[in-house]
């Protein structure tokens, strides 16, 4: 059983930047692909990146290639999503999954944390 904790969310301006945390408990978590998805009110959920589980691969969704950045921290089993150059279109809830693909797809991630809201203010 993994559990995943998301963190880090908050107020911004448009530019600013925030880093994102999702923090995992179980001894598999460090075995397990982790992307993170965003929600907007009243949109679909979208995926915005993923990691591999050995941190050597990662895929971004168009609208924030070079912009963000995911990463892994095994020692600590996190995993991180940086955040730069925020738009407002970037605001929804933040929710990080993990699961044993590499996929764009959320159907295929098996265990989800709460979410963390992001809001970017013009």
């Amino acid at each position: 059983q993994v559990q995943l904790v998301e963190s880090g969310g908050g107020s911004v301006q448009a530019g600013g930047s925030l880093r994102l945390s999702c923090a995992a408990s179980g001894r598999t978590f460090s075995t397990y692909h982790v992307g993170w998805f965003r929600q907007a009110a009243g949109k679909e959920r979208e995926f915005v990146a993923v990691i591999s589980w050995r941190g050597d691969s990662t895929h971004y969704q168009d609208s924030v290639k070079g912009r963000f950045t995911i990463s892994r921290d095994h020692t600590k089993q996190t995993v991180y999503l940086q955040m730069n150059t925020l738009k407002p279109e970037d605001t929804a809830v933040y929710r990080c999954a993990a699961g044993p693909i590499f996929t764009v797809s959320a159907a295929q991630y098996t265990y989800w944390g709460q979410g963390t809201q992001v809001t970017v203010s013009s």
